[in-house]
């Protein structure tokens, strides 16, 4: 075999082979079309890498100074889109090593030392995720301020709450968008929380087994801000737990912003008629002229399916592997590139929603003047009046059944028919039958009083702070 073939061959990864991989096979194996986007931190963990060779004397300093002033350069052509990614050499890693090599000669040749793509690749989607990882809490925080916002113009805006989507007991807007707050505050938790099994070094478990170089993990993992190495090889580079968790997260977030845009897009249409989204949220229809869909909430209602369907691919995935590292894991990036992509796009474009919406309070007033709203306030005041719950249940029962009956709210019917009912009725009843006094008397931590929603706004805004 001639010098030119043996250095074609070192290009990729092995002269074990007698005949070249087919074309078809080059086009199915490559990743490199969708692991580019890793280039950067392939970049960052290679420096440390190579610093952490030199440091252990493993390779030469002037070869570490070579390395990292050829990565730098590499680095700066990909960033100025000069850099060109080949599908012959797989991958994003073996992509820049080819080009480091045609750089630098040799001392490109001693960057691998110690390491396999298998460890690498972990290293880099690691490195990938904690950064996206705090993008995404930054992006959380920055719609909950949004939240917050629009819950403090309306601490005070009657509104009916519902449970079965029936009118049950008025609440204020302010706090059922609150109620919201709560669930992003969770997600911020478990993002926070998964950041810190992301945040492990698999570098130094090389293909499977560890290396025989007396490499130094920790300073690695220091030098790359990782809070500790993975202390077992094997696991080390067949791990993707981090990458389910993190979809997970993903998928429950995405779940609680759904039921938000199913009640948008509820709360939107004239049948309801509380709100308006800004027109720069909507589309209108090809054929029927006087149409505002809400796009934006629908799609996030459809975009929550393509996140728990990357949940699902990736549990698929990694079902029944045997350790260590297989081929398949190869599958694992697009669905969680795609999963981080969708959520910090659908948080991004939420935010600025919220910030568009203008509320239309006398219809949610008059909702709330609907069905009843302030029976279970009549109950509780009959209770305080003496009478068993179970009773005073049954006795307003009967009075909002007689309300039905003539076709008006419990505090619009006289005060001597509702004595029919019960002789414990007097006329202070109707202080508790009004909006404002049912919402009043729930003055306590959680509960939905103006006062209080007001003063969980002023936590949310401490705890962001």
């Amino acid at each position: 075999m001639s010098e030119n073939s043996l250095n074609k061959k070192a290009e990729s990864w092995s002269g074990r082979f007698s005949e070249p991989v087919a074309e078809l096979v080059k086009q199915y194996t490559a990743s490199v079309s969708f692991d580019k986007r890793l280039a950067e931190f392939d970049i960052t963990g290679s420096i440390a890498h190579a610093r952490m060779l030199g440091a252990q004397g493993i390779i030469a300093q002037t070869d570490v100074i070579t390395i990292e002033s050829g990565l730098g350069e590499i680095l700066d052509e990909i960033n100025a889109g000069q850099f060109e990614w080949l599908l012959d050499l797989e991958d994003v890693h073996l992509n820049i090593e080819k080009r480091l090599t045609d750089k630098i000669g040799d001392a490109g040749k001693r960057l691998h030392t110690g390491r396999s793509r298998n460890d690498q690749v972990a290293t880099d989607v690691r490195l990938w995720l904690r950064a996206t990882t705090d993008d995404v809490l930054a992006s959380i925080k920055s719609l909950q301020i949004s939240l917050l916002d629009l819950a403090e113009q309306h601490a005070e805006t009657i509104m009916p709450g519902f449970t079965h989507l029936q009118v049950a007991q008025p609440v204020t807007f302010g706090h059922h968008l609150m109620a919201y707050f709560e669930m992003l505050k969770r997600d911020a938790e478990r993002f926070a929380d998964c950041r810190k099994r992301i945040n492990r070094l698999p570098l130094g478990a090389a293909a499977l087994a560890g290396t025989s170089y007396p490499i130094n993990r920790e300073m690695v993992a220091k030098s790359l801000g990782f809070d500790g190495v993975c202390e077992n090889s094997l696991d080390a580079v067949s791990d993707r737990d981090f990458s389910i968790e993190f979809t997970a997260a993903a998928s429950v977030m995405m779940m609680h912003l759904s039921r938000f845009s199913e009640e948008l897009i509820l709360w939107s249409s004239p049948r309801f008629a509380f709100i308006d989204i800004a027109d720069r949220f909507c589309t209108g229809s090809s054929i029927m002229p006087q149409k505002k869909n809400p796009d934006v909430p629908e799609l996030v209602r459809g975009k929550t399916g393509r996140v728990y369907g990357h949940l699902v691919g990736l549990l698929t995935l990694m079902k029944g592997q045997p350790l260590a590292y297989n081929k398949d894991n190869q599958e694992d990036k697009e669905p969680l590139f795609d999963t981080a992509d969708t959520l910090l796009m659908t948080l991004k474009i939420y935010a600025d929603m919220l910030r568009g919406i203008s509320v239309n309070k006398a219809n949610m007033r008059q909702a709330a003047l609907e069905g009843f709203a302030t029976a279970t306030d009549l109950a509780d005041y009959l209770v305080k009046k003496g009478i068993p719950f179970r009773d005073a249940h049954e006795v307003v029962a009967l009075a909002v059944k007689h309300g039905v009956q003539q076709g008006c709210d419990l505090a619009d019917l006289p005060l001597i028919e509702l004595q029919k009912f019960s002789p414990m009725i007097s006329d202070d009843v109707y202080q508790v039958l009004t909006l404002e006094g049912s919402l009043a008397s729930r003055d306590h931590v959680g509960g939905t009083a103006p006062t209080q929603v007001k003063q969980s706004i002023v936590r949310a805004r401490k705890l962001l702070s």
